[in-house]
């Protein structure tokens, strides 16, 4: 390579480096994706007996992934309606505490309905918000999920269901009723995949602090720390 071919070289990556630009952000409002101005996170029923009923996937790493979303979404600033079952009726016992350290600074609303769709002041608070994309999320997938998601899907709403932070009483059992709300129109995401579609652009920095929290997992391991820690040692 000449002398002249290899400045040429170098000054079409130094062009390209400098021309590395996002385009403008999208109507948030209108965006198709979820963004925190378009979405809202109902979560359901996260109390220790059914946390404890569940058998689709080990506790440790449903806990974990609820948790985390839970987090995204006071990250991403999202309105938030939190609903348990029979607490009042002395039945049934508070959101676990790991939930409660993320969001036990907001209101729940309990009720005795199985489907929470058809508790008053659930759907009045769901309605309230005035948001159509409904992240969802509720213990069991079977169940609590599953009723409340087929009802607002038939009024309106869109529902995404992060499927590695819902469980069921088995894996057939969780797997089928995804299935079902699948057919109806309910959008399956994960996790990973809600923290990647609310973030959108790491230039996005005030919430890029809250955003690494994609990288953790519910064994411990960080790839993004893991990486550091190779770098500087």
């Amino acid at each position: 390579m000449s002398f002249q071919s290899a400045s040429n070289d170098k000054q079409s990556k130094k062009e390209e480096k400098s021309q590395m630009a996002s385009e403008e952000i999208r109507n948030p409002q209108t965006d198709q994706l979820l963004t925190p101005e378009n979405s809202a996170f109902i979560i359901i029923d996260y109390q220790p007996i059914q946390v404890s009923s569940i058998r689709s996937m080990p506790r440790e790493e449903l806990v974990f992934n609820i948790v985390s979303t839970a987090k995204a979404a006071v990250n991403y600033n999202l309105p938030i309606v939190h609903s348990t079952v029979n607490v009042a009726t002395g039945r049934n016992k508070p959101p676990i505490q790991e939930l409660q350290d993320v969001l036990g600074h907001l209101p729940t609303y309990d009720r005795t309905s199985i489907n929470s769709w058809e508790d008053i002041e659930f759907k009045r608070a769901v309605k309230a918000i005035g948001r159509r994309k409904l992240i969802m999320t509720a213990l069991w997938t079977e169940a609590c999920l599953t009723f409340p998601a087929l009802d607002a899907i038939q009024e309106g709403y869109e529902v995404y269901v992060p499927v590695d932070a819902v469980g069921g009483t088995s894996l057939a059992a969780h797997e089928a009723a995804l299935r079902r709300m699948e057919q109806a129109g309910v959008k399956l995401i994960s996790r990973v995949q809600m923290y990647c579609e609310l973030q959108r652009d790491w230039s996005r920095g005030a919430t890029v602090p809250g955003f690494m929290g994609v990288f953790d997992n519910f064994d411990g391991f960080n790839p993004e720390k893991a990486a550091e820690g190779k770098a500087t040692s």
